[in-house]
């Protein structure tokens, strides 16, 4: 049949074609292909001839035509590799590339400090008993100063002047809204309330060695039946020995804070003289780390929580204020500019 012929010579053109081509001809490659297989090219053509044939040539030829454009597409895809491999060839010749010598070792990278100071302070927490609970970092100005005893006209409001997107919408300034949140949820028939609750706060600050607009947070939260003084105090020593070394002593000062009463200030042992003076701890043989306090039965009331029958204490330090301490770091800007000299010091 001519159809049959036609499909033959259409084949073996082609082949001889492919053949004939130089291994480094993609585009001539792409016009054959597309001159042979493509919507409007001869294969197509040849197809269209087969509603002239008779009912019992058909299946015959269309056979036919199947078994030439598998042949076809093989062989195109075959040239192809023949062309990419020259290709590579010629990139190979022409850069003098030497294939023996060893490849180049890919840089790892490692979790920035603040994340380390971070995942170690929630695993001593966590090893306690503690749940993690995140938060907002856009609040309400409700949740961040008013029930933290803190009222519009309070004056220590001064202290954590923040950024605000509203009246009544700001940049938190610690992360004691979390554990409001969380206080005003808890079921207490389940047990008593230990969380903690690590962040980054905002502080409309002057950026300077001690100081950023931006920084972040840990702060602890416990209310139960009959918790005390002391057991705030048992759970600072124990922070300070895993953060610090276990040689270390806390030591309380009186201090004031809205949220807590009584409030102190809580120093620890310095690390590096031992206590017996030295340039980390100005001579007087203590560093502060944190603050801390005994829960205000206001603040416990807001929630709902009868403060006859509970108590509770709270405490919250700083991640960078930690890391500055331990491994001698005098410019907190360091943290957030990137560098990567000073990243990679702590792998």
């Amino acid at each position: 049949m001519e159809l049959q012929e036609r499909l033959e010579d259409l084949k073996n053109s082609t082949q001889a074609k492919l053949a004939k081509m130089r291994g480094d001809n993609a585009k001539e490659l792409q016009e054959l292909r597309v001159q042979v297989l493509g919507k409007k090219g001869s294969l197509t053509e040849l197809l269209q001839g087969l509603k002239e044939l008779s009912a019992e040539a058909r299946p015959i030829v269309g056979k036919q035509v199947n078994e030439v454009r598998d042949v076809l597409t093989k062989a195109f895809e075959e040239q192809a590799k023949i062309i990419e491999a020259a290709k590579i060839q010629a990139q190979l010749e022409s850069e003098s590339l030497d294939v023996t010598l060893p490849g180049r070792q890919i840089k790892l990278g490692s979790r920035h400090i603040l994340s380390q100071i971070s995942e170690e302070i929630e695993d001593i927490f966590l090893g306690m008993g503690y749940q993690i609970v995140d938060g907002l970092e856009v609040e309400e100005d409700y949740y961040n100063f008013e029930r933290m005893n803190l009222p519009k006209d309070h004056p220590a409001r001064d202290m954590q002047d923040t950024f605000y997107i509203s009246q009544d919408i700001l940049l938190r300034t610690h992360t004691s809204p979390v554990q409001a949140r969380t206080l005003d949820s808890h079921d207490f028939s389940e047990g008593p309330l230990k969380m903690i609750s690590p962040g980054r706060v905002f502080r409309r600050d002057t950026d300077d060695a001690t100081h950023s607009h931006q920084f972040h947070q840990i702060e602890g939260l416990v209310v139960g039946e009959q918790i005390s003084m002391g057991d705030l105090k048992g759970t600072l020593e124990l922070i300070s020995q895993k953060m610090f070394g276990q040689d270390r002593r806390i030591r309380l000062r009186p201090s004031y804070f809205p949220f807590t009463e009584p409030s102190v200030e809580v120093d620890v042992s310095c690390f590096k003289c031992g206590g017996e003076g030295c340039n980390v701890c100005k001579k007087t043989g203590w560093i502060e780390i944190l603050g801390a306090g005994m829960v205000h039965p206001s603040v416990l009331e807001m929630s709902g929580v009868d403060a006859e029958k509970y108590s509770g204490f709270a405490f919250g330090l700083g991640q960078e204020r930690i890391a500055m301490l331990r491994y001698g770091i005098n410019d907190i800007r360091d943290f957030y500019q990137g560098d990567i000299r000073f990243i990679q010091q702590f792998k």
